[in-house]
């Protein structure tokens, strides 16, 4: 009886290719503007800790968009997968710490080192997805330094 409410309720809320793709569009423009309204903010004056807010929504409503894609479920084993589960955490935490430095500690510094620590875990986790992308930056940076 169980499994078929289950299968009911996923027949239920399953979405057409169609609409996960227009959900994913939105949901990413969305993050994308969220982004440029935090830019427009530091531009206009109105200060790092509101920027550090936006952008950090911004990326985590893009980051979500993917959902659309693949399904929440099969997103999140993704991103917890061996390969990438350390640069995941390293993205959650710095999500937190940004959101905390800009809106509990007002500290606009502080903000904007963790907006740039967030950037750097951000491209780190996208290389992910790319197959042999990490190790290519790994190699560019190494000859870069030596």
């Amino acid at each position: 009886m169980y499994a078929d409410c289950l299968l009911k309720l996923m027949d239920a809320t399953t979405l057409s290719w169609s609409t996960r793709i227009k959900g994913f569009i939105i949901c990413f423009v969305c993050g994308i503007l969220c982004s440029l309204l935090g830019s427009l903010a530091l531009f206009l004056g109105k200060g790092l800790v509101l920027f550090g807010v936006f952008y950090t929504l911004g990326n985590v409503i893009s980051m979500a968009s993917t959902c659309f894609l693949m399904g929440p479920v099969n997103q999140v084993k993704k991103m917890f997968a061996p390969t990438r589960v350390i640069a995941t955490i390293l993205v959650i935490v710095l999500f937190g710490l940004t959101l905390f430095a800009a809106i509990g500690l007002h500290k606009a510094g502080l903000t904007l080192l963790f907006i740039i620590l967030q950037s750097l875990a951000m491209t780190w986790y996208s290389l992910s997805y790319i197959p042999y992308a990490r190790d290519a930056v790994k190699k560019t940076v190494s000859a870069c330094i030596a």
